[in-house]
């Protein structure tokens, strides 16, 4: 039971659970943006809502009133699309949003502690120098 105990606080469980929890808010964002903006921009030049565009592979096509197909291969690839839409958009805001800032401010970290670490060293030298400098001056 400690070693369960030890594996669900362990540091990358609990920020994977926080993870999959921001994710799925992200996600319910991410679909309204997509329903909301890109949906009736999509509409603009054709049917409002994505899943309507589809094609029928073989035969005609019947759908019935609960929108299950009776005849016919229906293809509906303006699901695929939409989905495509959603998933381009959320890299697109995490590349944006978060990985582009978080790398810039780690490579303005790693620069200041470059230009410490080189100050750190200058010291060190003079230091050594002036105690170089005391030794020689007492004898």
């Amino acid at each position: 039971m400690n070693g369960f105990k030890k594996f669900l606080l362990r540091g990358n469980v609990v920020e994977l659970a926080v993870a999959v929890v921001i994710g799925a808010a992200f996600t319910n964002v991410i679909n309204a943006f997509v329903k909301g903006v890109i949906n009736p921009i999509v509409g603009a030049f054709g049917a409002k809502d994505l899943a309507s565009y589809s094609s029928c592979l073989k035969g005609p096509c019947e759908v019935s009133a609960t929108g299950e197909v009776t005849a016919g291969i229906l293809i509906l690839w303006g699901s695929v699309l939409s989905a495509l839409l959603q998933f381009l958009i959320t890299a697109a805001v995490v590349y944006f949003c978060l990985i582009l800032p978080m790398t810039k401010y780690s490579a303005r970290r790693k620069s200041l502690a470059e230009v410490q670490a080189e100050a750190e060293a200058k010291e060190v030298l003079l230091l050594t120098e002036i105690r170089d400098a005391l030794v020689t001056q007492q004898r």
